[in-house]
């Protein structure tokens, strides 16, 4: 399948040559396939709005190019511009836009207008749109009339008047509450899957990833990572061995403009400790955040942590603290094994170690859950370590397998062994995968 849009090396610069120039997008490479629910997710000035007029044709690129349904709408004429714009795009903005003056179905209707369409045949279409968005009692009021979130609904019907291939949506429930907000999120949804449409959704609220297939984290008007939405059946497939879903993707729907790497930090100060006060926690996290990057040894973050806190340490009694530096040590080190795997096998090498990484892996997890098994339950226990290693079992699966008796192809593991078993190994998941973009 041939991506409906796609980018190649693409830069954005405001005000060229100028004082004030700004460069908006750096060297932007995505590819958005027919049919997916995409975000383009990130915080104010990062670049999403930047790619929306692109991909609108009312902003050109400064190098490289865009490509939508495989033409450069930039070399297009200006008559075909217009055709582009009318006919294969639909905007829906946060503030609406409808003109107060005229009826909410003169409104829905008005991209027809410009097109010439009969107004027979536009009010049909018109009409139909608002009905199937729950407004159709609403055709002949004033938007002034009517509520956010039916303002909004009526914008998505304008928006689908011309039956585009692709629906732009910049920040659809910005100005809306809680439940208008649910509202016109099921219809973007209805829209992807029962009329196939693309849609492109702008958005700084993570609660509305769960909606998308995949979701292009930007920043500094570059892209982070990409990363599908794996509770969501993807319309392009990838190799889930090379997409392993763990804490951080959890992580960074609580804490959504955290980088990979201050995740990584998160998921390790809530393994460590969850008794400490708010500086405890700042002042331990900027020092793990060292010791992931490894450049501090574990002796140096021993004092760190034992140091009073009037003397910019953490204040742990010196036994505490000499515990937690070997445990981060530990968990640092086990989950190198993690990272050398992953990286040999999307290198597509298999090597000699290979079995001898997932038995250490096996060991770790088996010593620090403090659990005994028989061969059988071994042999099983060591194929799940591996298939979640390579991104073949969620977690839940794995969970399940640790579950079900033996007889039934499963560990057999109690409640307790079973939460200490996966609470242990997703830890050297998280440190271990590579969080450099990769999509």
């Amino acid at each position: 399948m041939d991506p409906m849009i796609k980018t190649n090396h693409m830069d954005v610069v405001y005000n060229l040559g100028k004082k004030n120039e700004f460069k908006a997008i750096t060297d932007l490479n995505l590819e958005i396939y027919p049919g997916e629910f995409i975000a383009l997710f990130g915080p104010s000035g990062c670049g999403k709005s930047t790619v929306f007029y692109s991909i609108l044709g009312v902003l050109k690129p400064s190098s490289g190019e865009i490509i939508v349904k495989g033409e450069n709408p930039y070399a297009f004429s200006p008559a075909e511009l217009v055709n582009y714009q009318a006919r294969t795009i639909g905007i829906i903005y946060q503030a609406f836009f409808l003109i107060n003056s005229i009826s909410v179905l003169d409104n829905t209707v008005l991209p027809q207008t410009f097109l010439g369409i009969p107004w027979a045949k536009r009010k049909m279409r018109g009409q139909a749109l608002l009905d199937r968005f729950g407004i159709g009692n609403k055709a002949d009021n004033y938007p002034m009339l009517m509520s956010g979130g039916q303002l909004q609904r009526a914008s998505v019907a304008r928006s689908m008047v011309n039956n585009p291939d692709i629906l732009l949506a910049d920040e659809p429930t910005g100005n809306l509450d809680s439940h208008s907000s649910d509202q016109v999120m099921r219809v973007l949804d209805e829209i992807n899957k029962k009329d196939k449409k693309t849609v492109i959704m702008i958005t700084h609220n993570a609660s509305q990833l769960v909606w998308c297939h995949r979701v292009f984290y930007m920043k500094d008007g570059q892209l982070l990572r990409t990363v599908p939405n794996p509770d969501k059946k993807q319309i392009v497939k990838f190799d889930r061995q090379k997409v392993l879903v763990t804490e951080i993707e959890l992580l960074s729907k609580m804490f959504p403009y955290f980088e990979p790497e201050d995740l990584k930090v998160k998921s390790l100060v809530n393994y460590l400790t969850q008794d400490l006060n708010f500086l405890q926690i700042d002042r331990l996290e900027k020092t793990i955040k060292q010791m992931i990057a490894r450049v501090m040894s574990t002796e140096n973050f021993y004092e760190i942590l034992s140091a009073p806190l009037s003397r910019e340490g953490v204040g742990l009694p010196a036994a505490r603290a000499k515990f937690l530096a070997e445990k981060v040590e530990k968990i640092l080190k086990q989950s190198e094994d993690v990272r050398r795997y992953r990286r040999r096998m999307n290198e597509g090498v298999f090597f000699d170690r290979e079995d001898k990484l997932i038995n250490e892996l096996l060991y770790y997890i088996s010593e620090e859950a403090e659990i005994k098994v028989d061969r059988d339950q071994k042999a099983i226990l060591k194929q799940a370590v591996r298939d979640r290693v390579s991104g073949l079992l969620r977690q839940e699966e794995l969970d399940q397998i640790l579950k079900d008796p033996v007889s039934k192809g499963g560990v057999g593991l109690d409640k307790k062994d079973r939460e200490k078993v996966v609470f242990y190994f997703e830890k050297l998941l998280t440190q271990g995968i590579d969080t450099a973009n990769k999509s």
